[in-house]
């Protein structure tokens, strides 16, 4: 597992954990991403997942829950939602923009590993509505591709 990786799983425990208890102090924050990984960049791109998905959390949601059809966002896993969040968050708010392909594999990864055996393909669906929105509204001309992770559908 590649620095990056590790420290997108280590926010995505964050986000897990900010989910069920808002109201952890950043020290504590601090620690746990430095506990886990040890090393500065891995820190502190870490700590800059976690800050921008809790600093636009409200704005993300809303694309999540235009993405996810018959899906309440409450209603969904609380793995499932953080996954997401921390996947949108890199695809579209990111001040140093994860590739989509790149992004959405990672998020489908960390679904496999800490969902349920539909979470993958759960979060490749949903994460390619918010891939293929923004893409759109930006005007690129980038193309979301199959992950080789998940068969297409």
């Amino acid at each position: 597992m590649t620095r990056r990786s590790r420290a997108r799983e280590v926010a995505l425990q964050l986000l897990f954990q900010h989910d069920v208890n808002p109201g952890v102090a950043r020290i504590a924050i601090e620690e746990f991403a430095h506990g886990r990984l040890g090393k500065p960049e891995a820190e502190a791109f870490c700590l800059a997942l976690y800050d921008g998905v809790t600093s636009r959390l409200a704005e993300i949601d809303a694309r999540i829950t235009a993405a996810s059809e018959n899906w309440k966002l409450q209603r969904m896993a609380a793995s499932d939602r953080n996954v997401l969040r921390l996947g949108a968050y890199e695809l579209a708010f990111a001040a140093d923009p994860t590739p989509g392909p790149v992004a959405l594999d990672e998020a489908i990864e960390l679904a496999r590993r800490y969902g349920s055996a539909d979470s993958p393909s759960f979060v490749n669906g949903v994460l390619d509505k918010v891939f293929r929105e923004f893409t759109q509204k930006a005007g690129t001309k980038e193309e979301p591709i199959a992950s080789p992770l998940v068969p297409s559908a």
